[in-house]
């Protein structure tokens, strides 16, 4: 975490309106930087990295829903991976070195790391995800591409590979054989791009009158929601915080005044939130000074079942004509459940985390209704397969990643 979180000046925040998304991340990316990058070059990465539509869009009522996969893989971590990558490259420009970017996935972040760090120079990618537990659109997207991003089908759960993963980082002999960076949201350059987003969902708002919404946040490992909290620390204007999980529901009983107490994971339609043990809930502690009153009275969290979850997607289309994948559906039914207990008139933005395609099994069954797959996710269905299968033990991924050195 950044030692202390920059405040910028009320009159950004009070004129968001006026701004373009790329306005708004410039603005909140660059105290972060301070002269490791010019003005010049950091517009240039953010011009590069967020290159598509952020629509906001009205469901039902004060409902909206910040749709954030509009990027190439159709999934919110383009933001962070996009905007991470370019980065990545720069550095390596000027290090001359290469760094070996290691990445443990339930899902999504897989396949947006692959693609945005795809043919980078001086830049090799691991992609760890648990065998079996990732959609096959997800597995291709990230499983196909070879040149420079490896993929690494472990046999276990998310926890484990994410456990990999650190180990690594802390691994003094590993260390001194290669550079090693991670992409997770471990990474803070993964994590500020999700800021952005919160704040352009709050200039467009300003248009419509609205000045602090309810964010609802589908949560797994709670980076989404934690980009959030940053942008709020950095006085973006904000009602209130909805973590929104399956029945990994290890922060909304916390939140709910339980003692935090990970557990393993268990699979769910949901997958990509299928976390026991999530990593960030350490750097929401940080942002609210370890003070578990201080975050329960700005976060509420709410858990729902698989059966929930596809009543939710079945209702909202049948409603609406609006499609929802398992994880946007578990945060909007979060979202009515809040205004429903306090003022259904609360202006509330659920974010909306995939494209429906990417869950398309799940969800046609409960519509009765085929959805259209794009042109580009076609083309990653048809192609090879390319991964290799490990253990769940580290000293063989250790061993792995040292031939492959």
């Amino acid at each position: 975490m950044p030692e202390e979180i920059p405040v910028l000046p009320d009159s950004f925040w009070s004129s968001l309106k006026e701004l373009s998304f790329n306005e708004i991340a410039f603005e909140m990316a660059k105290p972060y930087f301070g002269e490791e990058l010019s003005d010049e070059k950091l517009n240039s990465v953010i011009n590069d990295a967020f290159n598509f539509p952020v629509p906001i869009t009205p469901v039902e009522g004060n409902n909206f829903v910040l749709e954030l996969f509009h990027g190439p893989t159709l999934a919110f971590k383009d933001f962070g991976a996009r905007f991470m990558a370019r980065l990545f490259s720069e550095k390596a420009r000027k290090d001359q070195q290469e760094v070996t970017i290691l990445v443990a996935t339930s899902g999504d972040t897989g396949s947006a790391v692959a693609h945005g760090f795809y043919k980078v120079e001086g830049v090799e990618v691991c992609l760890l995800f648990p065998k079996g537990k990732v959609s096959n659109l997800q597995e291709q997207q990230m499983a196909t591409l070879g040149e420079n991003v490896t993929a690494l089908e472990v046999e276990g759960v998310f926890d484990d590979c994410q456990r990999l993963v650190k180990q690594a980082f802390t691994d003094d002999d590993l260390n001194l054989k290669m550079q090693l960076s991670s992409a997770n949201s471990i990474n803070i350059a993964r994590l500020l791009p999700q800021s952005f987003y919160y704040a352009y969902a709050v200039s467009e708002l300003q248009k419509k009158g609205i000045d602090e919404p309810v964010f609802s946040v589908p949560s797994g490992n709670f980076g989404n929601l934690t980009g959030g909290l940053l942008a709020m620390k950095m006085g973006m204007p904000a009602k209130h915080f909805l973590a929104a999980t399956n029945m990994n529901d290890v922060v909304p009983e916390y939140l709910k005044g339980d003692k935090f107490q990970p557990r393993d994971s268990i699979q769910t339609i949901s997958n990509a939130m299928d976390v026991g043990n999530p990593s960030n809930f350490v750097r929401i502690k940080y942002l609210f000074g370890n003070s578990d009153s201080a975050i329960r009275d700005q976060i509420t969290g709410y858990s729902y079942t698989d059966g929930e979850t596809r009543k939710t997607i079945r209702e909202v289309f049948e409603k609406f004509s609006y499609l929802l994948c398992p994880h946007t559906a578990i945060g909007y039914r979060a979202s009515k459940d809040y205004q429903s207990e306090r003022d259904v008139k609360i202006p509330t933005v659920t974010l909306a985390t995939a494209h429906p395609v990417k869950f398309r099994d799940v969800i046609e069954p409960e519509i009765n209704h085929q959805i259209d797959v794009p042109d580009r996710l076609n083309v990653w269905l048809k192609k090879e397969k390319k991964s290799t299968s490990i253990g769940s033990d580290f000293e063989g991924f250790k061993q792995f990643l040292v031939d492959r050195a």
